[in-house]
Order: C-alpha cells, then structure tokens, then sequence
C-alpha cells in the first residue's frame, strides 16, 4: 500500500507504541485519527504532530459512542484505509486477588472495543476498490502464558483468534488482516507486574517502523501474524 493520501484510525495514540504508530504514519502522508480517552495527551500530540493528526477522545469500550463517531465521521465514499486496534489495557497479580473490576477493565477494551471499532470500520473498508488493512496489536502472551498474567492473556489469545478468524473472512474482500505480536517494550506498560523499562527491550519508534513496513508490502502480499521480540530481554547490567 502506498500511504500517500491515505486515511488511517489508530486506537490507544496518546502514548507509547500508539503515538509512534501515529508519528510514523504521518511522515509518510497519511492522516491519521487518534482515539484515546486522554484528552490532554493527544492535544499535545497533536502539537507536536500538526493537522495531520486529529485526535479523538474517544473510549472505545462504549459501543455507542464508537458507533456514533463512526457515523458522524465517515461515509461510504471516505472511509478509512488503515485500522490499527492497538489500544489495550494490562492488569497483573494472582487471580485470587485481581479486582473483578480489572478483568472486566481488561475484557472490555482490549475485546470489546477492538470488535467495536473493527465491525464499524469494515463495512466502510469493503465499499474500496483499493486495498485495506487491519492491524491488531496481540503479543507474545497471545501463544505463551505468564504466571500471575492469567487474565491479560487470556485477552491477547482472543485477539489472536479474532485475527485468524478476521483474516480469513475479510481476505476475499481485499482487506488484509494482520496479527502483530510484541514482546517487552521499553513502556511502563508492564511496571504494575514487577518489570521494569530498559533499554533492551523493544522500542516503540522500531516496532513502528515494522508496522508501516508491514502496511507497505505489495497488495497481493498478506503477512497475517508477526512475532517480534527483544534479541536480550535481560536489562543491561550498566
């Protein structure tokens, strides 16, 4: 796909992989909406990005609010191109003494409201001629359990299957679909389990790049699922 011109959703932009995604795009012509429910961050986002990039406070476990801004911003004539489902929330600890409010936290955004978004958005991407594309963010505990991580993986397992299910329904319609699969991030995604950024772990502005590398390949080329991990996982001992 060229990315000239293009019109991209990106979910969870505020921060972090989200925003790289979001800065990386931009700098290869394509506007980009960022939904998140920080409405400060993506403000000053937008600052540093431009008028390319329009922010959209938004939480995407409201599926009337997702579907109303669906309506209000696309037609069947100017939908988007790209959907990147890369908002996800992570809660870590024994399931004995996980607050039920936190799975529900964790089933709601990162399950419902990656269906939420995706069942707006393609319908629109079928009236295209061009091609479209799908990129759900998993990770490595989508195929690999951790221990005290139980409810966290159960959710990127699910996004793992809701890919090869979507894949394989929206192929013949020209809409690729692809499972993009991290390991750490040098985030503070994962501190509230006990690790700690560092330096070794993946980088946000790397796995951007891979993603939009990803969203470049020949329209007749679908990479369907990606695992990338850190070489060393290990913080530098320096």
């Amino acid at each position: 796909m060229n990315l000239e011109n293009k019109t991209a959703i990106v979910t969870g932009a505020s921060s972090g992989l989200g925003a790289a995604i979001s800065a990386t795009l931009i700098q290869n012509g394509t506007k980009v909406y960022g939904l998140a429910r920080n409405t400060r961050a993506l403000s000053a986002l937008q600052n540093n990005l431009g008028a390319q990039f329009i922010p959209v406070s938004l939480d995407i476990s409201d599926y009337d609010a997702v579907k109303r801004w669906g309506s209000e911003t696309f037609s069947e004539n100017s939908g988007p191109n790209i959907l990147i489902n890369n908002a996800g929330a992570g809660s870590f600890g024994k399931i004995d003494e996980m607050p039920s409010e936190e799975w529900a936290a964790m089933i709601n955004t990162n399950l419902n409201g990656m269906y939420y978004i995706t069942s707006q958005v393609v319908g629109l991407m079928k009236q295209k001629k061009e091609a479209s594309h799908i990129i759900n963010i998993g990770s490595i505990l989508g195929s690999m359990g951790r221990a005290e991580s139980a409810a966290y993986c159960a959710t990127k397992y699910g996004v793992q299957g809701f890919s090869d299910a979507l894949f394989k329904e929206l192929r013949f319609f020209n809409i690729k679909v692809t499972c993009f699969n991290p390991g750490s991030i040098d985030t503070h995604f994962f501190e509230s389990s006990g690790i700690a950024a560092h330096s070794n772990m993946l980088h946000p502005q790397d796995l951007a790049n891979t993603l939009v590398h990803i969203l470049q390949a020949p329209d007749n080329m679908l990479i369907s699922d990606i695992t990338v991990r850190p070489l060393n996982p290990k913080k530098p001992e320096n």
